[in-house]
């Protein structure tokens, strides 16, 4: 290994153990409940601890108006949580592998097996990490500083690390999904195998077994992953080693699932085996997209779908009920718009180099694209049930965001696109301060805001190559800087009972 590629293997281990400790932080100092669904996942995993079989979903698990009282009353301990149950019909093997957890530490106080249950998950979010770089090395192979961009943003990514430091099986859906996107974009790269597609099956039924909300993107990455590999060659010899291969693997994922899918068809009906049918007649209550589209409009509808997503994407936190200060929002708005304008045109050489490309160059980003919109469909598809505008149901495509976003980044050091970029934003910010003067209503924070946006997007495309280091390393320790005052400065005095 060169001494680039070890000064970045060091580099992401710094990362890993900086997320490890904020992660302990966000564990222990958030208070009890106080992240989504957490008390029914904590009760899925006690129960099966002490009952030794999985929980059934059956009426009466979901109280509605209860749960808003706890909510209200932010869960004092003199509220029990026993009550909600709500995700027993959730796949087991995360609470198979946390029940060991609870049953190992049984001697010890309450508040003290809590926690190290949200370690068990903090540990989970690490090796997810890992399994991102692992997975980028195939979208960036000769760029090691992308890889490493991308895993500190998803590691620092306020609103993830909060997820990550809860009880629920999010985590470990990550960390699964994540593993089987860099399997499939091997295979992309390397071409299809027996024993690939025996890993492959193999990971795809431990997805099943864990989160039904990353089966459409599992599905389609292994059935998609084939096809992508060696476009040179004839479609119809394409299709047929890829059904095979997907075949393959899927049937050895349906053998690991089967008995939790039977069981879930002789409890809730063959047609049903998931148990989401019990589950949307028991949750009475919740606010359902109809509802909400009657109420407001479809623009209405749409307006708060894009803001609580945004929001909540990068930090809305408890039950969704602490809101960041306005002016942390509107940062974080500039600076999601310049990644985006440098993804963009990253993009667009990629799309001037097309012919370029090799096949599985071609076949990686496909694979990538992908994993986001399918992602995106699935959050789209619960959404147009359930009014659940939660921007961590995108975390799934944390593969492929992480990636553009690294890519954004790198692409704003070019000179030219620094230069238009930071006329653009001084442009706004002299609109702005002109309407404000106008209408007697300055908003100084935002032009303050374009104003050092134009300053600093300048700023990293003169630094010298020997400096590149420093925009990535000073973003980083402001992210880590947020997600202190996101832990000290709202959850903690936010949410204490």
């Amino acid at each position: 290994m060169t001494d680039l590629g070890k000064r970045y293997q060091w580099t992401l281990v710094v990362i890993v153990a900086c997320y490890l400790l904020f992660g302990w932080l966000y564990a222990r100092e958030t208070p009890i409940w106080q992240a989504p669904d957490e008390p029914a996942h904590f009760n899925y995993v006690s129960y099966v601890a002490e009952n030794r079989r999985l929980p059934v979903l059956q009426a009466g698990d979901y109280p509605h108006d209860y749960l808003e009282q706890l909510k209200a009353a932010h869960f004092p301990p003199s509220l029990s949580v026993e009550p909600l149950r709500y995700e027993s019909h959730q796949p087991p093997l995360y609470y198979l592998l946390a029940a060991v957890l609870y049953r190992t530490t049984a001697a010890l106080p309450f508040d003290m097996r809590l926690l190290l249950l949200r370690l068990f998950s903090v540990v989970l979010g690490a090796f997810s990490l890992l399994a991102l770089h692992s997975a980028l090395g195939q979208i960036f192979p000769r760029s090691p500083r992308l890889q490493v961009i991308a895993c500190a943003f998803v590691a620092v990514l306020p609103m993830r690390l909060a997820m990550t430091a809860a009880i629920n099986n999010d985590t470990l859906a990550e960390l699964l999904l994540l593993l089987l996107f860099g399997h499939n974009l091997r295979i992309v790269r390397l071409g299809p195998s027996t024993a690939r597609a025996a890993r492959v099956g193999a990971l795809l039924g431990l997805l099943l077994l864990t989160k039904t909300t990353v089966y459409l993107q599992a599905g389609l990455l292994v059935l998609i992953a084939p096809l992508a590999f060696g476009s040179t060659t004839a479609l119809r010899s394409r299709f047929k080693t890829g059904l095979c291969y997907g075949l393959m693997a899927i049937l050895l994922a349906l053998v690991v699932a089967l008995p939790f899918f039977l069981r879930g068809a002789s409890i809730y009906g063959w047609m049903d085996p998931l148990g989401w049918a019990r589950h949307d007649s028991i949750v009475t209550g919740q606010l359902r997209t109809i509802d909400l589209l009657t109420e407001v409009g479809l623009p209405g509808l749409v307006q708060r779908w894009v803001v609580t997503t945004f929001r909540s994407f990068w930090g809305q936190f408890g039950w969704m009920g602490v809101l960041l200060d306005a002016r942390i929002y509107r940062a974080l708005a500039l600076f999601t718009v310049i990644v985006c304008i440098g993804a963009l045109q990253y993009t667009h050489g990629l799309w001037r180099r097309c012919p370029s490309l090799t096949a599985s160059q071609k076949g990686v980003l496909s694979l990538s694209l992908l994993l986001a919109v399918a992602s995106l469909a699935t959050y789209v598809g619960y959404n147009l049930k359930f009014v659940q505008h939660q921007g961590r149901y995108l975390f799934p495509a944390l593969g492929a965001i992480s990636a553009c976003l690294a890519a954004g980044l790198v692409e704003l050091s070019q000179r030219r696109l620094a230069t238009r970029l930071a006329l653009g934003l001084l442009l706004a910010a002299s609109a702005l301060g002109l309407a404000g003067i106008l209408l007697a209503d300055v908003a100084e924070w935002t032009i303050v805001t374009l104003l050092l946006g134009a300053l600093l997007v300048v700023a990293n495309s003169r630094l010298p190559t020997a400096w590149r280091w420093a925009p990535p390393v000073a973003l980083y320790t402001a992210f880590l800087a947020l997600d202190w005052v996101c832990l000290f400065g709202f959850i903690v005095p936010m949410l204490l009972p």
